[in-house]
């Protein structure tokens, strides 16, 4: 969609649909209003390839979809974006507590190390979104 008066094709509709469930609409509009045109193709490509491609399948639940991508991202050293994850399980349905059995697979898995600065994410940000809620 290099040309902003085209419209949305129907998989970036569905990825921004998907999108705006998981991260929420105040975190979906803040994205969209920092685009520039420099990184419009990159966002575009996000939208349609991870929201519509992946997120939307519905052959496993958001749960499960949260988990796996908390635990990939902890795993591979991914951090930047564990944080929205973590708290984009308030949209998925995971629980802390499924936050906690990911995190422990990568510790197995991918390495302690990895998992000590993910626990350490997730802490500050479970602890974020409960000040947020009182």
């Amino acid at each position: 969609m290099s040309d902003q008066s085209e419209a949305p094709s129907p998989r970036h509709a569905q990825g921004m649909k998907t999108r705006r469930r998981v991260l929420g609409d105040a975190h979906v509009d803040r994205a969209e209003a920092a685009k520039t045109p420099f990184d419009a193709p990159f966002q575009e490509m996000i939208t349609e390839a991870a929201w519509a491609h992946v997120w939307s399948r519905d052959t496993i639940p958001l749960r499960e979809r949260s988990m796996l991508t908390i635990a990939l991202l902890a795993g591979v050293g991914n951090f930047e974006e564990l944080a929205m994850h973590i708290r984009a399980t308030a949209n998925t349905g995971a629980s802390k507590e499924d936050v906690l059995e990911a995190l422990m697979h990568v510790a197995i898995y991918a390495g302690v190390p990895k998992a000590n600065h993910a626990f350490k994410i997730a802490k500050e940000t479970f602890a974020e979104m409960e000040k947020a809620n009182d």
